[in-house]
């Protein structure tokens, strides 16, 4: 067991961009596509992945020193620091009970399949660190791995099922068919979405307000000049003169503040396209082979991390948006121990699925984000002593010095949150419990009306 552990531990310190292709390498393989497709789609999703990763960082680099000047300016003390996932998979690694998640989970996966509840193959290995935190949550609470497991089983089954009846909204917002995003962090928030989609339409006037960058100014001669406002560049511009001149900075700075945002909301979709395209020829190839060993399986979905989405502009736009807003909010929210700086770009990804769920519809997804993001600071600060304690338990983790520590989207989850206190014996968990349960109905039905369409 030891053994296996240390070859996880070793295994998932890869990026992954590396880790990822190397799974989908063989995966391709197995499927048997052709040598040539496996290294193009191979070294394309190597290529997009890093893509991400690096415009990504770059964005914390330089939005970072702005956040932080801001609120020296304002005379602002956090005391809980944002490090953003890294901490929490290196948490979740170093437990025993990680080395039993992953065949667990892949267990489940292909029994739900066989058994024919479910049509979604989980192949996102890299995000099963999800599942496996949620068991080390419960079982330093309880004590008890079984338990431990047993939380990890009701996080994965709830993620086959958002993933699957996600899937429609991806093709239709997309074009890409037989995929679906796969993390916790955006599946989690899936029946909310729904919930708000399905309130926002039943407001006479609200119903109709829609802005919507991804579908304006696609056809020659249709753009105006308002609809440079619909460019995720445009924007990211925009933005970086807001926050620079907020946090004091001088003209040189402040322009290159602005720059520096509106290249990253250039490169992000560049790479997720090149996701997308070398994907989807592994996707068709496993489905068909899968279909083979289970031929009454049809219309079968691939679960892939976020970063296929991240050329959709209004994903793009949304994000961006809610990152200064959850700046601001952190500013003035009583009760707030963090300033989001680590996981703020997490923002873009954990919104995505929602922005597809409300078609492309800004406007909705950021009225549908400032509780989440309320929430999202809220329970991170809450939970800081449990991360502190937990990250100074693992040697892989040096937290010297760090003070209390925290995620803002992944350490502040609601879910996640809502299952840690279900199995503490909340009282407010148990009351909350069949709304969630509602909304999962609720979910269950809009993907049967969309699948008669």
């Amino acid at each position: 067991m030891q053994s296996l552990q240390q070859f996880l531990t070793v295994f998932f310190s890869f990026k992954a961009y590396v880790m990822l292709p190397l799974i989908i390498f063989l995966i391709a393989l197995a499927v048997r596509l052709p040598l040539r497709q496996v290294v193009l789609s191979t070294v394309s999703l190597a290529a997009g992945f890093a893509g991400v990763f690096i415009a990504f960082n770059f964005f914390v680099a330089n939005i970072s020193p702005a956040v932080q000047q801001l609120t020296s300016v304002r005379g602002l003390n956090f005391p809980v620091l944002d490090v953003g996932w890294p901490p929490l998979a290196a948490i979740t690694w170093a437990s025993p009970l990680a080395a039993i998640s992953i065949p667990v989970v892949l267990v489940a996966n292909l029994l739900m399949l066989a058994l024919g509840w479910t049509r979604t193959i989980y192949i996102d290995i890299w995000n099963y660190w999800h599942f496996a935190l949620m068991g080390v949550l419960v079982m330093s609470l309880t004590g008890s791995m079984a338990l431990g497991l047993s939380a990890v089983l009701v996080i994965a089954v709830y993620c086959f099922k958002m993933t699957e009846w996600s899937a429609p909204d991806v093709e239709r917002e997309t074009g890409l068919v037989g995929i679906s995003a796969s993390p916790v962090s955006v599946n989690g928030l899936v029946p909310y979405a729904v919930c708000v989609d399905w309130l926002l339409d039943h407001i006479p006037l609200v119903k109709c307000w829609s802005y919507n960058p991804h579908s304006q100014g696609d056809e020659p001669g249709t753009a105006s000049g308002l609809d440079l406002l619909g460019e995720p560049m445009i924007i990211g511009g925009v933005m970086g003169l807001a926050l620079a001149t907020a946090a004091g900075y001088d003209l040189g700075a402040t322009l290159e503040l602005a720059v520096h945002i509106a290249a990253v909301m250039f490169l992000l979709p560049k790479s997720a396209g090149l996701i997308g395209d070398a994907m989807m020829p592994v996707t068709v190839a496993l489905r068909d082979q899968v279909t083979r060993f289970f031929p009454h399986r049809t219309n079968l979905i691939v679960a892939m991390d976020t970063g296929f989405l991240m050329h959709h502009k209004s994903v793009m736009v949304t994000g961006l948006v809610l990152m200064m807003l959850a700046v601001l909010i952190a500013l003035v929210l009583p009760g707030n121990q963090v300033l989001p700086l680590g996981d703020l770009p997490n923002l873009f990804s954990v919104m995505s699925m929602s922005v597809l769920i409300f078609r492309g519809n800004v406007f909705r997804a950021v009225v549908a984000g400032v509780p989440v993001i309320i929430t999202f600071l809220l329970i991170s600060s809450h939970l800081a002593p449990l991360f502190t304690r937990l990250a100074s338990q693992t040697p892989s983790f040096n937290a010297t010095g760090l003070g209390q520590i925290t995620a803002f989207t992944d350490g502040g989850h609601q879910l996640r949150f809502l299952i840690y206190s279900l199995y503490q014996g909340d009282l407010w968990a148990l009351l909350v419990l069949p709304l969630v349960l509602g909304a999962i109905v609720l979910v269950r039905r809009r993907f049967r009306a969309n699948s008669l369409m």
